[in-house]
């Protein structure tokens, strides 16, 4: 497989996780044209580092190094994915709520799990 192939595979995986249709990814950019968006993702043309630059901004949590196969480690896990696109669309009191259970988790040493599993790796 080419590497603009790759390169586009990885920008359509990142545009569906974000649930972004080509119109939408687009209007997040500040230049860049469905139609030429479409030909990244297809491997027809390869987008350079400002591109690359413009489309992470637009898509949050993904680095151009990412996009471009130049950094093969997804800054997020699909977990993590899922639960961005649950808060953004939830209501103000919804992402106070989901806010609120994170920063509570987070001081708080999982210990032994209740089926008998002490890694706490749950």
């Amino acid at each position: 497989m080419t590497l603009n192939k790759q390169i586009g595979q990885r920008l359509r995986a990142a545009r569906l996780a974000h649930k972004y249709s080509l119109s939408e990814l687009a209007s997040r950019t500040r230049t860049l044209s469905k139609s030429r968006i479409s030909n990244y993702e297809q491997g027809i043309r390869r987008m350079g580092i400002e591109e690359a630059q413009e489309l992470s901004e637009a898509l949050d949590g993904i680095t151009p190094a990412y996009l471009l196969c130049l950094d093969d480690t997804s800054p997020l896990s699909e977990d993590e994915w899922q639960l961005i696109q649950r808060y953004r669309k939830t209501d103000e009191r919804g992402r106070d709520v989901i806010l609120h259970v994170a920063d509570t988790q987070g001081k708080y040493d999982a210990g032994p799990l209740p089926d008998g599993d002490e890694s706490g790796a749950g």
